[in-house]
């Protein structure tokens, strides 16, 4: 899938859609919380495959049973894009099933 930005108007649509979900230091943004680490690593593994079939990675990080991530568009000029809103909204579909 290839990358486009998305503008204000899009960008607040796309937020709209993903609970939690916010515009930080201009990267989507969320902080996720899991019953223990096993759990917060599972979902991880479970997104990383996810990610790498839509050639497009978040940063992220783990401390025990929580995942802080940032999601923004390198390729594009450090934007938010269309695949940011896609990664998150997998995100979302994957923790609901945690």
């Amino acid at each position: 899938m290839s990358g486009h930005p998305l503008d204000e108007v899009e960008i607040q649509s796309a937020l709209a859609q993903l609970p939690g979900w916010q515009v930080l230091d201009g990267k989507f943004h969320k902080d996720y919380k899991f019953a223990n680490f096993t759990e917060a690593m599972g979902w991880m593994v479970c997104v990383a495959i996810e990610a790498e079939k839509l050639g497009h990675h978040p940063i992220w990080q783990n401390i025990y049973d929580s995942v802080s991530v940032d999601l923004l568009t390198y390729d594009l000029g450090h934007v938010i894009s269309n695949l940011d809103a896609e990664l998150a909204q997998i995100m979302e579909k994957l923790y609901r099933r945690a």
